[in-house]
């Protein structure tokens, strides 16, 4: 394992694997609030499930904050793997979908009259989009430093 693979486990591999499971716990808490159920209690069931999407929408912030800043993951795997350049952009342009897809969904819970069919739905779209970016991610990681990040976490 390389000096630069140490670095990274050592200083942001710690915050990587907290932040990680720190959405991962946000993730859950969204999945648990639309499987709830909201018959006769819709007003109840929004505010449960606006809450855990304001959760979600910290957790994500701060995974944009600590993979897009400027001693973030990104710059790491571009300057470790240069060849990985172009699905490191891909991630990266998939952090404004997902806080568009999260902000859609706080507005679509926000409302008088909660369509709980379509805030399911819509839900259950982000929780997709962000399992799917966070296996890339992790198998990025896994690329450039044969380092794992805890991809069950």
């Amino acid at each position: 394992m390389s000096s630069h693979s140490t670095d990274l486990d050592r200083d942001l591999g710690t915050t990587l694997r907290q932040r990680r499971v720190e959405l991962r716990a946000a993730m859950s808490d969204l999945e648990l609030a639309l499987a709830a159920p909201s018959n006769g209690q819709a007003g109840r069931w929004a505010e449960q499930v606006r809450a855990a999407v304001r959760g979600l929408e910290v957790g994500l912030r701060e995974h944009i904050a600590v993979t897009e800043g400027p001693d973030g993951l990104h710059r790491e795997l571009v300057v470790a793997a240069p060849r990985l350049s172009g699905p490191v952009a891909q991630l990266t342009a998939e952090h404004e979908t997902m806080q568009e897809q999260v902000a859609a969904l706080l507005d679509l819970v926000g409302g008088p009259d909660v369509d709980v069919r379509a805030v399911r739905d819509a839900g259950t779209a982000v929780l997709n989009l962000l399992m799917g970016h966070r296996q890339r991610g992790a198998d990025l990681v896994y690329e450039a430093y044969e380092f794992d990040v805890g991809g069950s976490g």
